[in-house]
């Protein structure tokens, strides 16, 4: 397989056709090495549009779905980025080459360390990977922009109180076979609007099914 011209496939067929235009966007899903963050095996999946297994019932999310949560999140080079669910690195790396700073959780050691050693092996430094269930406590600070990579049943207060003001998060909401995905902006201290962007079906969050408690 070239892998040059697999991934330009994937980025003009799979990713552009899905209404994928941010040029930031596309040329780092140009440069960063999709496989070499695929599980071993699965190489030859590596640019193709669909979920790719990661090991702990995870998966890869499709390029077209990385494509645009990075377009929606809409970085600038200097946001500090909250990802829940590091899986494999991939679109954490993603998320560190359009941002200054990257704080990564991910409650499986062995996928920790498997993010760990594909963002090493790719020269990436701005991310601090962290073991931690999201579901139950966050990292102290606020972000500007956050993203979960796992589905959640309902939605969950803490994510948008952990935003600063004008920060965007991420998050499909809902069960399958079909899902919403949101961005969601925090206008203000207690104010926030919210835009459905697409149905999807994502993997759900390990513990996302939280109590209803919060509604965008």
């Amino acid at each position: 397989m070239n892998t040059d011209i697999a991934r330009q496939k994937m980025i003009e067929q799979q990713v552009r056709a899905w209404d994928v235009f941010n040029p930031d966007v596309l040329d780092v899903l140009s440069k960063v090495p999709r496989e070499q963050f695929v599980p071993f095996g699965y190489e030859t999946l590596a640019f193709a549009d669909t979920e790719i297994p990661i090991g702990q019932g995870q998966s890869m999310m499709t390029p077209t779905v990385e494509g645009r949560v990075l377009q929606a999140l809409d970085l600038d080079g200097t946001d500090k980025v909250l990802e829940i669910g590091s899986g494999n690195g991939f679109l954490t790396a993603c998320l560190s080459r359009l941002a200054e700073q990257v704080t990564s959780l991910e409650i499986y050691e062995d996928l920790k360390k498997r993010a760990a050693d594909n963002l090493a092996d790719a020269g990436i430094d701005n991310v601090e990977l962290l073991s931690m269930d999201a579901t139950q406590e966050l990292p102290d600070g606020k972000f500007d922009a956050i993203v979960v990579t796992g589905s959640l049943q309902t939605h969950d207060s803490r994510l948008v109180e952990a935003l600063e003001v004008d920060g965007r998060l991420f998050v499909v909401i809902g069960d399958a076979p079909v899902m919403d995905a949101l961005i969601v902006r925090k206008t203000g201290e207690n104010a926030w609007a919210s835009e459905t962007l697409f149905e999807t079906e994502l993997t759900p969050l390990v513990n996302g099914a939280l109590p209803p408690q919060f509604f965008f």
